[in-house]
């Protein structure tokens, strides 16, 4: 479980929201829901093919105090720019105490 005191980056919490584009179609833009305090931890990283060439990929595990609505499509932004894609969340311990969130680095 993560200690509270772990909990030192503070990130705006982002939802997905569809927009109209003024031409009849939608565009997919984001929303902030809210700050929250957190933990992130490297988990890895690795190579994808996107559009024809490599490019690297980092993953983390972040820790936030349980939320029950945070979902994998969601996004966390930091205060340097950073964007975190959340991919799963999970309860750690099934006590609803710490929301554990894997999430890819967007842009680096």
């Amino acid at each position: 479980m993560t200690a509270i005191g772990r909990l030192s980056q503070r990130l705006v919490l982002e939802r997905p929201v569809a927009v109209g584009d003024g031409a009849g179609g939608r565009v997919e833009t984001f929303a902030a829901l809210g700050e929250v305090w957190a933990e992130i931890v490297p988990a890895g990283a690795a190579e994808r093919e996107i559009a024809g060439r490599l490019d690297g990929v980092a993953s983390h595990r972040i820790a936030v105090r349980h939320r029950g609505d945070v979902r994998g499509g969601m996004r966390f932004v930091a205060a340097d720019g950073r964007v975190f894609r959340i991919l799963a969340t999970f309860d750690a311990d099934g006590r609803r105490r710490r929301l554990v969130c894997v999430a890819e680095e967007e842009g680096r």
